[in-house]
């Protein structure tokens, strides 16, 4: 059997970690959101793997040019949608084949109860099904999937898993792949709704809170670097090579941490974190249910939580996050849309002492050269003085 991942698109609505990178290639557990899919295709004995690459396509190439699978690569010159995407892999598609999004979790049990059901999609239960395409089902059988809809007729959606054969590239002709769908329903073809047993995406970048805290859940223990005798550590925590962590410093896992990183003395390090490497976190930090990437530096007298912070940002002394309730109008479909958390913090990002960040997203290259209330959005590369 084999696997195609569309991994071409750009996330926009990810702004402003996508600037810079592609959706796949957002870290979360300190691994690019497409190992999670690769890994459960190699854990279900599927190495065959076709990924389709667009956007910043150089960085996945490069990504992947570091597997020890022979994984091939096909260029979607133009960014024209999913089922375009797919069209670009079709000469390498020979029989039955699993479709996945590059840019979504899915675990290992989930393609394993997939593979082998014939023509099938992955469906989950989602809080916000107009996001997606929500699929109606009678008897275990997908009837019909409407694609983002304003009023939807129940809370299951597509996870855009789909076991297909290689037949089904005769009902695309420029359809997208749900209306393809669709097209072989009518057309006589069935297919069966299969439930997730793991599955997350992320539309907006506090979604990746959400997946991140999914992740973790599967953390084994590994601890490398130097580890004081003063600090304190529980649950599953892992810690990479020549990462320092200080007296006094308190780690309560699920928390990851990659390498060359120095943490604490007396920081506090709370469930759900993951910290990429060559971090810097300083006495007296407390960071909660947050993605940091690499090259940051949190310096003393801060608090994190709920939060993603872009690569190489530079907090200073006692900043703080708050949480609450974000709201802003989709620039896609002008719908007013919310979300719950911190802060969403662009890559290289740099910020004054005392600093509070209320529940806001701030773009890339942002400069706050004075302590003070940051709300709303920041547009990249802007001073606030």
């Amino acid at each position: 059997m084999q696997a195609v991942i569309l991994a071409g698109g750009e996330g926009f609505r990810l702004r402003p970690l996508t600037r810079s990178r592609p959706k796949a290639l957002i870290p979360v557990g300190n691994h690019p959101i497409i190992e999670y899919t690769i890994n459960a295709l190699v854990e279900n004995g599927i190495p065959d793997i076709t990924v389709v690459v667009g956007y910043r396509r150089e960085q996945v190439v490069r990504y992947l040019n570091q597997s020890e699978l022979d994984i091939n690569v096909v260029v979607q010159e133009k960014q024209l949608g999913a089922a375009d995407a797919l069209k670009c892999a079709e000469e390498s598609v020979t029989g039955r084949f699993i479709l996945l999004p590059g840019d979504n979790y899915i675990d290992s049990a989930s393609v394993a109860q997939i593979k082998s059901a014939g023509n099938a999609l992955l469906v989950a239960e989602h809080p916000q099904p107009s996001n997606f395409g929500v699929v109606t089902i009678r008897d275990g059988q997908v009837c019909r999937i409407i694609e983002k809809p304003d009023i939807y007729p129940g809370l299951t959606v597509s996870t855009g898993v789909f076991s297909l054969d290689e037949t089904f590239f005769d009902n695309l002709n420029s359809l997208e792949i749900p209306e393809a769908v669709n097209r072989m329903i009518r057309n006589g073809t069935p297919v069966r709704a299969i439930p997730t047993v793991g599955w997350q995406d992320a539309i907006y970048p506090w979604n990746l809170l959400k997946m991140n805290s999914r992740v973790l859940k599967s953390l084994s223990a590994c601890r490398s670097g130097y580890i004081s005798r003063g600090a304190t550590i529980s649950g599953s925590v892992q810690i990479g090579k020549a990462t320092k962590i200080g007296p006094g410093t308190v780690i309560e896992g699920p928390v990851i941490i990659g390498d060359d990183c120095v943490i604490g003395p007396d920081a506090c390090i709370m469930p759900d974190t993951s910290i990429g490497s060559r971090v810097s976190v300083e006495p007296f930090t407390y960071l909660k249910n947050s993605i940091i990437m690499d090259d940051v530096k949190i310096s003393s007298h801060s608090r994190c939580v709920d939060s993603v912070i872009g690569e190489g940002a530079v907090l200073s002394d006692h900043i703080s996050t708050v949480t609450g309730i974000f709201s802003a109008e989709d620039s896609g479909s002008g719908r007013l849309i919310t979300g719950e958390f911190g802060a969403i913090l662009g890559d290289r990002v740099s910020a004054a002492p005392f600093t509070v960040f209320k529940h806001c997203i701030v773009g890339n290259n942002v400069s706050i050269e004075e302590g003070r209330l940051i709300s709303g959005t920041v547009k990249d590369n802007v001073v606030v003085k």
